[in-house]
């Protein structure tokens, strides 16, 4: 979610007083040295891993996760033979209470990995080991030799949730087959001219009210957003400026002087409401993914679903913006099936549109020696 506390004249007018004292070269070596994807990849330490495992682990760590927590770990026991596993650190109790969105986060990092891995040359034998979303060890996987399955692992490179610049004109039929492919029974399109489509523009605009105003929620949230690049450094992971589209000058100065308190301020709320709004009513409409349960191995098959989703939209010149406040709020979740006519459990929400132009990916990266346990 984009954030915004103060107004724009309000801003303008701290901001003229501010370059002034620290000059337009400071302003642009802060602006050009927002922490990008590419430097964090290249900070890595010593370990065993084979070049290949090093190359196979971070692709699957580009999947993407709610409020960018990267909620993986991956235990060592042996070349090519790992248990992937769940980061209670990186829960989000708040808005996540029973992990549902965690193991949909572990299915996207376990369909990189299958593509990773094929693309040099290896068959992944999975072993699902986890009962409960709650459970640390999820699933144990061992790379065997085979033959090289071509992927173009540029797609994992280049995904990125986009938020901004939607365009509202209608998908064409033959992108909404595209995207849906033989996945109709779990995939769902909802054009910008149908009445459900109004119905959950509305609802989650209520949905990010309620959730805005929750104080659990909101300082989940203040613990994610890396206002600076120093906290961004820092962790490789949250939600930046750069990430949340909050640019240019505007971007250096929430860099440079706002930190998590701000985010529980009423303007800071208020603002975030009213960016949703803006964002709901620039769409072609909305995509929601089902699955047959709420079990552990549903899950984690639906988050891999969606990131095969994600992975082809880009060529389409198509963007995805999960909004699943809907799902996270109990009163508006409860009405939602019978509202969209679906019977099986609603996993993801995303609203979907055309960009005139793609954006490069932003968001940030832990090196895989950070998220390895051996």
């Amino acid at each position: 979610m984009e954030k915004i506390l103060i107004t724009r004249k309000q801003f303008i007018s701290i901001a003229a007083g501010t370059l002034a004292l620290a000059g337009i070269t400071g302003y642009s070596v802060s602006d050009k040295s927002n922490y990008i994807r590419s430097e964090s990849e290249a900070d890595m330490g010593k370990t065993s891993l084979t070049a290949d495992e090093r190359a196979i682990l971070y692709l699957a760590s580009l999947a993407p996760s709610g409020h960018n927590t990267q909620p993986w770990f991956v235990n060592y026991i042996e070349p090519y033979h790992w248990i992937i596993g769940n980061d209670k650190n990186k829960w989000l109790p708040g808005v996540d209470p029973t992990q549902r969105e965690t193991m949909l986060s572990i299915g996207a990092f376990l369909q990189n990995l299958e593509y990773a891995a094929g693309n040099l040359g290896y068959d992944c034998d999975f072993v699902l080991l986890a009962a409960s979303s709650q459970e640390e060890n999820v699933m144990e996987v061992r790379l065997v030799r085979s033959t090289v399955r071509v992927y173009d692992i540029e797609k994992i490179r280049q995904r990125r949730t986009v938020r901004s610049h939607y365009r509202n004109e209608v998908l064409k039929k033959e992108d909404i087959k595209f995207l849906i492919g033989n996945d109709e029974d779990n995939i769902h399109f909802i054009p910008n001219t149908s009445t459900q489509c109004q119905w959950l523009s509305e609802q989650t605009l209520e949905a990010n009210r309620i959730q805005s105003y929750r104080d659990a929620a909101q300082k989940e949230l203040s613990e994610w957003i890396r206002f600076s690049s120093i906290d961004a450094e820092k962790y490789l992971d949250g939600l930046t400026m750069a990430g949340m589209e909050i640019e240019g000058i505007f971007g250096w100065y929430l860099r440079n002087f706002y930190g998590k308190e701000d985010v529980m301020k009423k303007g800071f709320r208020e603002q975030s409401i009213d960016k949703v709004s803006k964002q709901v009513a620039q769409s072609a409409g909305w995509i929601l993914i089902t699955s047959k349960d709420d079990s552990v191995a549903s899950l984690l098959e639906t988050g891999k679903r969606m990131e095969r989703l994600f992975l082809n939209v880009r060529e389409k010149n198509i963007a995805l913006h999960p909004m699943t406040q809907v799902l996270e709020e109990a009163s508006t979740n409860q009405i939602l099936p019978g509202s969209v006519g679906l019977s099986q459990p609603v996993q993801f929400i995303l609203r979907v549109g055309y960009l005139k132009n793609y954006p490069e990916p932003v968001s940030l990266r832990r090196p895989v020696e950070r998220f390895l346990r051996v």
